[in-house]
């Protein structure tokens, strides 16, 4: 068990926490959710006794044992598969004790160690690391390689096996599934749904949440609740309990007003100085609810393409891979791929880890040329690429203004700079130097620069590392609206459902169509190492034509568009009807309101009745629209 008492905790100058008093059973797996800047990567490093708390207590088990992710990973000479097995210390110590007393020949010190070797399942530690680095994506012949060789991706995935190959009671994983793509990711949630200890994630990737966690904590505004259930569960409770403090707090306003009303009208009468005084002390012990804060979620757009063209773009019996090292020929990575992208298709590239889904996009950007075959692009081709490297490739010291300014030569700065507003860097953000943003920070500067070109074809490639939880919203969002085509790489299960219209699986060398969703997909995945080869058991479903999985696809999406328009129409609507029956649910509780006519009580009484049936049947609408956006 991990208790917070009274914690508040600080960096630098900013308060991040303040009073929390919560406790942590063992066992739980909990996400830790909130904006960035709130305090959660904090939270862990005062868990690891990197940060100290600025008031209050932090308890914990005496020997907890705690495993973490590192963030980086030096040049190391080792092997990775050395490198995974070090992270369970208490092994590594007993392997070179072993060594030790083998070098010096103490048979006793030999036995010793041996004994506690076989304690800690030592024997079977190279086995266990190699299927933890499997799981992660590394192909078996990577596992002798050196640490060094890896890219910093990479190198981040080894961080992740070693954490989880350390024994632990207290397992922290802060954004695991960064540089994962979609079967690591899926691993990992089943690993993770089997780990016996305490568990704390911070991500934004919505549906690895809901997949791992059992229990959510969300950090705000220097508070933290907590909430029994996974993220969903706590997005249905957390905006319910918004909606009741709302209706409180009007509530409260009413009463408050009605109260104030009679004090400043019979305060100086001395028939009515004791009620007035009653009514003072009524308002001094109302409780102060806070009115909710109208949190405008961060939105973009890409701008309408100025053509789109039917034909976009199209492979034709195309060999896809690299040069080797060696200079003497070529590693085929995709063979015989005929991939075609038509207007207003929305493309999900599906595949296990190395199968070739980045060669593929780069194939269809044009940075990787065929080995063999055939590409043919429209005349009006415009593409609009995000590729992993994307980020990393913004220019060191410039700021968003300079990188838009070499872009776009000759425009106009007020134009340049109004556009960048709408991509939330208004003001003096336009002027900062990239070097002090965040990865998030960083991405959303990269897709406004694509967004720029107005591009007809988006390709994107892992678009959403370093995106939290508002901006991947926000994105899918923009996807779901652009009027182009897109073909899209991600690990993120909620985007990916979001904005592809269809699948293409990536596997053995081949680009075909998938026919079934994510869910199917994960399915295929596990049963991929004993029935890779076998026929699918579901029959075909018929070949739809392009033109009509368009109209299909534009359909469900004007559908789902109308829909959203509802809900929100009846959201505000509800609110309105809420006020209404504040003021006259405060009208009915006022004395002088009787002293009129009884046509005018009963007009009043009807009037509630009214609002109180229609706020019913708008509910009802609410919940069967909402299940279906939901479904």
């Amino acid at each position: 068990m991990i208790a917070f008492r009274h914690f508040a905790l600080r960096r630098g100058s900013r308060l991040l926490l303040s009073d929390i008093d919560l406790v942590i059973q063992s066992g739980w797996r909990l996400g830790v959710i909130g904006r960035n800047g709130c305090g959660k990567s904090s939270l862990f490093a005062a868990l690891q006794g990197q940060l100290e708390s600025d008031a209050g207590e932090l308890d914990m088990p005496g020997k907890l044992r705690l495993a973490s992710v590192a963030q980086e990973t030096p040049a190391l000479p080792d092997l990775a598969i050395d490198y995974v097995m070090g992270g369970d210390e208490e092994l590594a110590a007993a392997l070179r004790d072993e060594a030790d007393a083998q070098a010096r020949g103490d048979t006793e010190a030999m036995a010793k160690a041996h004994h506690r070797i076989e304690e800690l399942h030592g024997y079977d530690a190279r086995a266990r690391a190699g299927r933890l680095m499997h799981g992660l994506g590394f192909a078996p012949e990577t596992h002798e390689r050196a640490v060094k060789e890896f890219s910093g991706g990479w190198r981040g995935r080894l961080n992740l096996a070693r954490a989880l190959m350390c024994p632990s009671d207290l397992l922290l994983l802060d954004e695991p599934t960064n540089h994962l793509d979609l079967d690591a990711v899926l691993w990992l949630e089943e690993w993770l749904r089997r780990y016996q200890g305490t568990l704390m994630i911070i991500s934004h990737d919505r549906e690895f949440l809901d997949g791992v966690i059992t229990h959510t904590l969300h950090l705000n505004e220097g508070r933290a609740k907590l909430y029994t259930g996974n993220y969903s569960a706590f997005e249905r409770l957390r905006a319910e309990q918004l909606r009741q403090q709302q209706i409180s707090f009007e509530r409260e306003q009413a009463e408050r007003a009605h109260l104030q009303s009679f004090i400043d009208r019979f305060k100086a009468k001395a028939s009515k100085a004791k009620q007035a005084q009653s009514r003072m002390k009524r308002l001094e012990k109302l409780a102060g609810t806070e009115a909710v804060r109208a949190e405008r979620p961060f939105s973009f757009s890409f701008p309408k393409p100025d053509r789109v063209p039917d034909a976009m773009l199209q492979l034709g019996e195309v060999r896809a891979g690299y040069p080797l090292e060696s200079g003497d020929g070529y590693s085929t990575v995709l063979a015989d791929v005929g991939f075609s992208i038509e207007a207003g298709e929305r493309i999900g590239l599906l595949g296990p880890n190395g199968a070739g889904k980045s060669t593929l996009v780069k194939t269809l950007v044009g940075e990787l040329e065929p080995l063999a075959g055939e590409r043919k692009v429209h005349k009006d081709l415009k593409i609009g690429y995000f590729a992993q490297h994307t980020v990393e490739s913004l220019c060191a010291g410039s700021s968003p203004l300079d990188h838009l300014q070499a872009r776009a030569p000759g425009v106009a700065n007020q134009v340049l700079r109004d556009f960048l507003g709408t991509w939330n860097f208004a003001g003096d953000r336009a002027f900062e130097s990239v070097d002090g943003f965040s990865g998030g920070e960083r991405a959303r500067l990269a897709l406004a620069l694509i967004a720029w070109d107005k591009p007809n074809l988006l390709l994107l490639d892992e678009p959403t590392n370093h995106l939290d939880l508002e901006m991947r919203e926000a994105l899918a969002d923009a996807l779901a609206d652009f009027d182009g085509a897109l073909v899209l790489v991600s690990h993120d299960r909620h985007l990916l459902g979001m904005v592809c219209d269809s699948f293409w699986r990536v596997a053995d060398t081949r680009v075909e169509p998938f026919d079934g969703d994510l869910d199917d997909y994960a399915r295929w995945l596990r049963s991929r190492g004993s029935q890779a080869k076998k026929a699918d058991a579901k029959p075909a479903a018929p070949v739809e034509s392009p033109e009509e999985r368009r109209r299909k696809a534009a359909a469900q999406r004007d559908q789902e568009k109308a829909s959203r328009t509802r809900v929100k129409k009846i959201e505000t609507r509800v609110a309105t009807i809420d006020a209404e029956l504040g003021k006259l649910e405060a009208k009915l509780a006022d004395p002088d309101t009787y002293n009129g006519s009884t046509a005018e009580l009963m007009k009043l009484g009807q009037q509630q009745a009214d609002l109180r049936k229609e706020k019913e049947t708008l509910e009802a609408e609410w919940l069967e629209l909402y299940e279906q956006l939901e479904a």
